[in-house]
């Protein structure tokens, strides 16, 4: 009898509409909760997770390194995080796949307030220059003083603390921040802000953020992490299509966030979220080979492998 009941409502969870088992994943984000990330509050709060069946846990790390290596040793199952980490990663030896995109060109930049009036990377050379994300930001901040002859500057770990460390002169440039979210900052509290786009000076293309999996999750959850990035591709379609209501999605699963700051951020960040699924072999393996040759990585790598196709 108890077999029989066990049956009936499996099966009235499968039929049934917005009832579900719902696999469950844990999801590591790279920095605190923000509006690059809306795509994956708005399918959670709009059911598209539950839709494929799943249970999402989003989670925000205590140090901005925590998520590729929490994902790499399978300690979550999905973790965002950036194209040039991930390379430097697979040129390590680490066990992972580049399984989604969520935003599709750099977003970083080397960042300074207006009032320091540098008009060249050149300008920094002597300088104190923060970065966000060790083991990343500093050897792309050299391979980018390398190209544009910037010397003699101190390395400053900044960590979440970009504003402050600009504002109270602790630093006078960082590698990182992005100019979709810290210049609004900065305006907000009286420092209008400028930078230098990386890939206006020597850096190639890449995706900003990215979902990374560890091997062993990809192959034990391979249809929930498929569904995971579908789901989330779905969330960016809206943000296209309906930005009022994705908007009100992000607000209602981030309940405590800037709504302001926010808002005008999402309007320079549409653009940039992925325009879909499909991973750039091309792109990715010109990353790798810039990263190669000037010392962001020790050896070559062939990223291709690590690149997770869902067709």
């Amino acid at each position: 009898m108890k077999h029989r009941l066990l049956a009936w409502l499996l099966t009235v969870m499968v039929l049934v509409p917005g009832i579900c088992l719902g696999e469950k994943l844990t999801l590591m984000l790279d920095w605190f909760p923000n509006i690059d990330h809306l795509p994956i509050y708005v399918a959670q709060q709009e059911g598209y997770f539950k839709e494929k069946g799943l249970e999402v846990k989003i989670l925000s790390p205590s140090e901005t390194t925590d998520a590729l290596k929490l994902a790499a040793s399978d300690n979550v199952d999905v973790a965002v995080s950036y194209q040039p980490q991930a390379v430097i990663g697979l040129a390590r030896g680490l066990d992972i796949q580049v399984v989604g995109r969520l935003v599709e060109h750099p977003l970083g930049v080397l960042l300074f307030l207006k009032e320091r009036g540098f008009k060249a990377p050149q300008d920094l050379s002597g300088k104190r220059i923060g970065y966000t994300v060790p083991g990343t930001e500093e050897v792309l901040l050299e391979a980018f003083a390398k190209i544009n002859g910037v010397k003699d500057y101190t390395l400053v770990n900044v960590g979440f603390a970009i504003v402050p460390s600009l504002t109270a002169n602790k630093v006078d440039a960082i590698m990182g921040p992005y100019k979709n979210y810290e210049t609004i900052a900065l305006e907000d509290a009286g420092h209008p802000s400028a930078f230098f786009q990386l890939q206006d000076w020597g850096v190639p293309d890449y995706d900003e953020l990215i979902f990374i999996a560890g091997a062993t999750a990809v192959a034990k959850k391979e249809q929930a992490i498929k569904g995971f990035v579908d789901a989330v591709q779905r969330g960016i379609e809206l943000a296209r299509s309906d930005p009022d209501r994705a908007l009100a999605a992000f607000f209602k699963g981030v309940p405590d966030a800037d709504r302001s700051l926010e808002s005008r951020a999402f309007q320079l960040t549409v653009p940039y979220y992925a325009q879909d699924q499909k991973h750039d072999h091309q792109r990715w393996q010109k990353f790798a080979d810039f990263a190669a040759r000037y010392g962001l990585i020790e050896k070559a790598v062939d990223t291709r492998p690590a690149l997770r196709s869902w067709e």
